[in-house]
């Protein structure tokens, strides 16, 4: 984990873990499925859709695996996925924000509350943590789109209000209304984007110590696990040195 980028450690540690290919695209077909089940199917006119598409190619999801969430949202058959948040508060002190898209409350709910309470946290209620971050959309392209110079300059000129690079990715930050506009024009400037969404963004950060960062990762770990669960945001950072530690 990289410790000159702040949102690394909070976001999902993508370099610190392996993710299953298997429950990734599945979670990248369910955000495919719900939001061509709330908009029209055709991406060209469904801004969500076309940024879970791209995000699903990004990652090398096969066009058929695409079609075929597409298709659930028009066929009879399709769950009836709704989205939920939990909040709650982790090791060290630390907030958590997790997004879920289930078809079933009560199993997410109990998943969850399980996953707070073997690894030193506790669920809260709504509203519970959300307050100390802000809603924003962010995009996230990789460090081959370009340098940090000339993606300031292509988010700057899409309306894009901040810009954080480092050696793996760029992260572009925009209004949460502004998302789906800065992300199309973007694309037309630098290809595709690995991600594009809604986000959390801590207001401020707290630094978790190597007495609870092992407690921690574990639990966000537990829950990314969770086939039900989409995204995990917390306010916390882990410093090299104490990941260097924990190995």
């Amino acid at each position: 984990m990289a410790g000159h980028s702040k949102f690394k450690n909070i976001m999902h540690r993508k370099g610190a873990q392996d993710k299953k290919r298997s429950s990734m695209f599945s979670k990248l077909s369910r955000e495919i499925t719900v939001a061509a089940k709330m908009g029209m199917p055709d991406p060209d006119m469904n801004p969500r859709l076309r940024l879970a598409i791209n995000a699903a190619k990004a990652q090398s999801m096969p066009k058929d695996n695409i079609q075929r969430a597409i298709d659930k949202a028009t066929g009879g058959d399709m769950e009836n996925y709704e989205e939920v948040r939990y909040e709650g508060y982790g090791p060290g002190g630390t907030a958590i924000i997790v997004e879920a898209l289930t078809d079933n409350r009560n199993r997410t709910a109990t998943n969850v509350r399980t996953a707070f309470a073997k690894n030193g946290g506790n669920l809260g209620s709504s509203g519970a943590v959300s307050h100390g971050f802000d809603r924003l959309g962010l995009i996230t392209y990789p460090a081959s789109a370009g340098d940090a110079e000339t993606v300031f300059e292509a988010a700057l000129e899409a309306g894009a209000d901040d810009v954080t690079s480092n050696e793996e990715e760029h992260e572009i930050w925009t209004a949460m209304d502004a998302l789906h506009e800065v992300a199309k024009a973007l694309e037309a400037k630098l290809g595709a984007a690995d991600a594009a969404k809604l986000a959390w963004r801590p207001t401020t950060t707290v630094e978790v110590d190597e007495s609870n960062a092992a407690t921690l990762l574990k639990l966000v770990d537990v829950l990314e696990d969770d086939d039900d669960v989409q995204t995990v945001w917390g306010n916390y950072e882990v410093s090299d040195e104490v990941m260097e530690k924990l190995g």
